[in-house]
């Protein structure tokens, strides 16, 4: 038996929620994904910030038809869709959904969106190259670092500096007074 007008109504509402925290939506085909792959992919999101939804595509087009940021995505929702809901790590999401699709060979990505752009299988998987939110910052700390090392040696640097160029004055003015006393 089908689902009622008030399942479908809650469906559509469970997803406009859920896109409404996500940054990124990413549409697959999952055909041949049995529901212990869902599930693995599911559990592979999770830790990035994301999360796997699988629905029909007309509940779905009814979720971001008043939403302008995922309108794009309109077109498409066809054949069997799952779709990719990131909230957080977009790289680290993505590079999990790879891994994933690696070991199912089983789905592929139709495309995405985000913030009002439709986005081409390519999009997706560049956005998939950048580095994880901890890379990120692993690289900032390490600049800031690096930055702060430098400036705390070339401080500790101007006192003795300056220790040598005050010795060098007065090393000359006594060779001065030395040549005259000759």
């Amino acid at each position: 038996m089908g689902r009622t007008l008030e399942d479908k109504k809650e469906i559509v509402a469970e997803l406009k929620e859920s896109l409404s925290k996500a940054q990124l939506a990413v549409v697959i085909d999952y055909k041949g994904l049995t529901v212990t792959e869902i599930t693995d992919l599911r559990n592979r999101l999770r830790p990035k910030g994301g999360d796997c939804k699988v629905t029909k595509n007309t509940l779905m087009k009814l979720a971001i038809q008043e939403d302008a940021n995922w309108q794009p995505m309109a077109e498409i929702c066809k054949e069997s869709s799952a779709f990719l809901l990131i909230q957080e790590d977009l790289g680290g999401a993505l590079k999990a959904y790879q891994e994933f699709q690696k070991a199912s060979k089983k789905s592929v990505i139709r495309g995405g969106a985000m913030e009002g752009r439709l986005l081409t299988e390519a999009d997706v998987k560049a956005i998939a190259d950048l580095p994880s939110k901890e890379q990120l910052m692993a690289q900032i700390a390490g600049a800031i670092n690096g930055v702060a090392t430098k400036l705390a040696l070339g401080v500790k640097e101007v006192p003795s500096s300056l220790a040598r160029a005050l010795q060098a004055y007065v090393d000359k003015d006594n060779d001065k007074d030395g040549d005259a006393a000759a």
